[in-house]
């Protein structure tokens, strides 16, 4: 990659006399508006969220006539707008947005590279912690918007960077390639990090449910961080994470890992991999959340919380009556600022 190149264009926010972007994007500007406006379609930024049909019969691309609100939910939809209108202006500043994880030459030997991205969202001020944001739904690409750039947003609000990653997922995830993808990007922000004006000390690992399981994995030195040879995290901040995929097991590695016998991510316990030396944790989950509740054997999030507690390992949990799977920062649930309380959680461990 032509780092010089990146860093140029990094180093032009904020000295380009430029006029002000032209996107006005809100909850109900419509998918085709969005993916029309010039910034946003220039700036690489993944926009093919998969939704489920009104009729919940089949999945489907969002289409270009629903509006934002209705693609990523009402909970998510106004910080979505917000956050989608920076990373237009941050483009049209001349600060590359979009970020591939693979060179040309690993694309053509393995052509599902090609989808592991990572979009940066810049804090406003030089030298902030980062945070890698890993969007759930392990069957098909979705949660760029809901997951990762409303929660960029959120989290730039309380003044740290932040990388959405786009980590390869589905028939697309065998050999620990969402592994890889996490650890391939935690090393470009690190050996960049003043392209990107971050701090190297203490990034947060921000994930929803097979987000969050894939973030709980990486928190284990063995079987994560230390295998990869990366810093430990140092937080993780897991909202509804999946804390063992149960059944789903011998599926995966059936479709995904027919020919390898070893284990892999998937087919991990998070609650295990909790070590007294594990991340300090902020973990929440709702009282109503029928996906997590679903798997009684083992328990999702209590099993999570009391491994967390029972190893002394510094952590905040957060029990909500309502804020189903899926809900994103949480907007008219329970769950409405967690964000926040997760980056106060984050601040508090990094200064200790």
């Amino acid at each position: 990659m032509d780092w010089k190149r990146l860093t140029a264009s990094a180093l032009m926010l904020g000295l380009l006399a430029l006029p002000a972007s032209a996107a006005s994007i809100t909850p109900q500007t419509t998918m085709k508006e969005i993916r029309d406006d010039p910034d946003i379609r220039a700036s690489g930024l993944y926009t093919y969220t998969y939704v489920w049909e009104r009729d919940c019969e089949k999945l489907s691309t969002s289409r270009d006539d629903e509006t934002l609100a209705e693609v990523v939910d009402d909970t998510s939809a106004e910080a979505c707008a917000a956050g989608l209108n920076y990373l237009a202006q941050v483009y049209h500043d001349g600060v590359q947005v979009t970020y591939p994880l693979y060179s040309e030459e690993e694309i053509a030997a393995m052509p599902s590279r090609a989808h592991a991205e990572l979009y940066y969202c810049p804090a406003e001020q030089p030298g902030a912690k980062f945070a890698i944001v890993l969007s759930g739904n392990s069957l098909y690409y979705s949660g760029e918007l809901r997951g990762g750039v409303s929660t960029a947003w959120e989290l730039h609000q309380q003044g740290y960077a932040v990388f959405s990653l786009r980590y390869r997922i589905g028939l697309e995830a065998g050999d620990d390639a969402p592994m890889e993808d996490l650890a391939r990007a935690i090393r470009l922000v690190l050996a960049n990090a003043d392209t990107f004006g971050v701090s190297t000390e203490d990034y947060a690992l921000l994930g929803y449910s097979s987000g969050g399981q894939i973030a709980g994995v990486f928190g284990n030195e063995e079987k994560g961080w230390g295998r990869y040879g990366v810093p430990k995290p140092g937080a993780l901040l897991l909202a509804y994470p999946i804390n063992n995929f149960l059944e789903a097991k011998p599926a995966y590695h059936l479709l995904m890992d027919t020919d390898r016998l070893e284990r892999r991510y998937y087919s991990y316990t998070v609650s295990k991999l909790v070590t007294p030396d594990y991340p300090p944790t902020f973990l929440w989950y709702g009282r109503n959340d029928k996906m997590l509740m679903a798997f009684v054997f083992p328990l999702q999030g209590p099993a999570l919380a009391k491994a967390l507690r029972d190893n002394g390992v510094p952590n905040r949990v957060q029990v909500y009556d309502d804020a189903k799977h899926g809900v994103g920062i949480g907007v008219g649930t329970d769950a409405e600022g967690w964000v926040a309380d997760a980056a106060a959680f984050w601040k508090s461990v990094s200064e200790e």
